[in-house]
């Protein structure tokens, strides 16, 4: 593919390697073409959950072939890309710092821009692909691993505005934990997901968190936050009541105990993001990240727009977890949007906040 004849946008090759997967994208303007993941989730099984050092070590192995792989699934060569875009925050140190330095790398020796983007913003993006529409002001509902936000995005490369976020566990996070204690193995929350379609979502009632406020001001300032922490503890004590009274959970108890853990947590992330929507006068929800493959929130995801009148979107869910197309995604449409690239040496952030979307 010559530079000169392409007229469908930059060609960009996208780089994620935040947390334990090692993705790697190619995009055109806004048509994906391809998107290779190589996963390290089964080396962390044994210790149920993620280990940095071994994720980092894992990305080495695996960066350089998923490289190969997505090239010749696009039929590109290196010579042929007009930028490289790149996950530099936020996430783990040792991971970000494997993809970063891969991305510095190409970057220089093919003489191309390099953007350095925030992976929650990529997330996203990822939705605009294979798309050609104008790119509204949106509500996102961003619901994973490490993070649960309500954001409002006036522009996805430069102002993304934080409207509430969690105040301990990511509902990710909750999953995997109850996951846990239901003896499900990890990753948990794909695992609860396929319990919890056996079970009754209405057979205990958990709590809501965050949704009763004492005074104006306490609504002020949790109204669109949210608190995992009781729920799973509620989860926890009920598990130990039942096992106490009645010995060893039935499978029917673990998957009715999975569905109504499940409704409590999606009730309140699709409440307050319907809320969040109407507070602002915006009439699209997106809705993003890993959490957002859950076969119930996207269905009563469904619901509740439908009911709001919101305008739904939710990307594919093999585009929800974390992967490359989401990044260069977010690099093809910040180069469109005129955005500066980042300097030579881009460096990594493990903390970077949403709203810093692009790197200097």
């Amino acid at each position: 593919m010559s530079k000169s004849t392409k007229s469908s946008g930059p060609l960009v090759l996208g780089i994620e390697s935040s947390c334990d997967e090692t993705g790697v994208g190619i995009v055109l303007g806004r048509k994906l073409l391809a998107n290779e993941i190589a996963s390290s989730v089964a080396e962390h099984a044994r210790f149920g959950g993620v280990v940095p050092e071994v994720a980092a070590r894992a990305h080495v192995d695996a960066i350089l072939p998923a490289i190969e792989r997505a090239l010749a699934t696009a039929k590109v060569k290196l010579t042929d890309l007009d930028a490289i875009a790149v996950t530099a925050g936020p996430g783990l140190a040792g991971a970000l710092l494997v993809g970063a330095s891969a991305a510095n790398g190409l970057a220089a020796g093919l003489g191309i821009p390099l953007y350095g983007v925030n992976h929650l913003a990529a997330h996203v993006a990822v939705e605009y692909l294979d798309s050609d529409q104008v790119i509204p002001p949106t509500i996102a509902l961003l619901v994973s691993g490490g993070h649960t936000s309500i954001l409002k995005v006036d522009e996805v490369t430069d102002a993304i505005t934080v409207m509430g976020a969690t105040m301990d566990d990511a509902a990710g996070e909750a999953f995997d934990k109850i996951a846990r204690l239901l003896g499900l193995p990890f990753p948990g929350g794909p695992e609860l997901d396929r319990l919890a379609t056996t079970g009754n979502l209405n057979a205990i009632n958990f709590p809501r968190a965050m949704t009763l406020f004492t005074d104006e001001t306490d609504r002020s300032t949790k109204e669109f936050s949210f608190s995992f922490s009781g729920l799973k503890s509620a989860v926890a004590r009920h598990i130990e009541l039942a096992v106490k009274k009645d010995g060893p959970l039935s499978q029917s108890a673990r998957a009715d105990i999975a569905a109504s853990f499940q409704e409590a947590v999606v009730d309140v992330l699709l409440s307050k993001a319907v809320l969040a929507a109407k507070r602002q006068g915006l009439e699209h929800l997106l809705i993003a990240g890993g959490v957002a493959a859950n076969s119930r929130l996207r269905a009563l995801a469904i619901e509740r727009s439908t009911a709001a009148g919101l305008k739904l979107a939710i990307p594919s869910p093999g585009l929800c977890t974390d992967n490359g197309a989401m990044v260069a995604a977010l690099g093809s449409l910040a180069i469109q949007a005129g955005r500066a690239p980042s300097a030579a040496g881009l460096a990594v952030d493990p903390g970077a906040a949403v709203e810093q979307v692009l790197f200097a």
